[in-house]
């Protein structure tokens, strides 16, 4: 057992609803796209701006916003001919928010939330969330965790669009160490007693162990948060 547990969020506790991903490339199809894209055309925009800011964040380990992020895909819809002056990015991502919570995130699986309770009860320990973001904002985010009655098992919450890093950057870690100092004042919390959960091997496994904790790597390969309780 740890005295810490840091986990990320995205793939590893909760997934994004199917349902969400539909209605907004419907409404990107709709509202931005005078050259007459096709609806896979838009979806495929979306694919390609997440994979290629996912892989840019992880490698700079700064953090491209979410309203950056959806001008990239108005931008490649259009062939980058259409201006985007006069966007209005604050109603769009609000928009997209109401949209997200009207097709809610799910939790992970069946035992995620069971596992972290045991943990909870058996262990005392303090708990984290370490989490890159991308077309979802960290302040959404955290009214999510809200709505799926999961926020109050931790004890922070970092996002990467909140603090301008992203994992594997060593500062975030360094700064998540500094935030488990804090909430364990008193007292002595060794790196060998911390460790962080997460799907990535690169943003999660490898970000951990550059900053001397372990790590767990779960769902993307053949193990569960399960592993936590063996």
């Amino acid at each position: 057992m740890y005295q810490h547990y840091s986990f990320d969020l995205w793939l590893t506790l909760i997934k994004s609803n199917p349902y969400f991903k539909i209605e907004r490339t419907k409404i990107f199809h709709r509202d931005f796209n005078p050259m007459g894209k096709s609806i896979d055309e838009v979806a495929k925009a979306f694919r390609q701006v997440d994979l290629m800011c996912n892989a840019v964040n992880e490698s700079t380990g700064k953090n491209i916003d979410a309203d950056e992020m959806y001008l990239m895909v108005i931008s490649l819809i259009n062939d980058n001919q259409l201006s985007l002056s006069d966007i209005d990015t604050g109603k769009l991502y609000l928009n997209m928010e109401k949209l997200l919570f009207y097709y809610m995130p799910l939790v992970y699986s069946p035992v995620t939330i069971s596992t972290l309770q045991h943990l909870k009860d058996k262990t005392g320990s303090t708990f984290s969330l370490l989490s890159n973001t991308g077309f979802i904002k960290g302040a959404t985010l955290r009214k999510v965790l809200v709505e799926l009655k999961m926020n109050n098992y931790f004890d922070f919450q970092l996002y990467s669009d909140e603090v301008g890093m992203s994992k594997p950057n060593p500062a975030l870690f360094n700064l998540m160490l500094q935030n488990i100092k804090q909430v364990n004042a008193g007292k002595d919390i060794l790196l060998s007693d911390i460790i962080h959960i997460g799907d990535n091997p690169k943003a999660d496994v490898e970000g951990a162990r550059a900053a001397g904790i372990k790590s767990l790597l779960i769902n993307s390969n053949n193990q569960s948060i399960l592993a936590l309780l063996s």
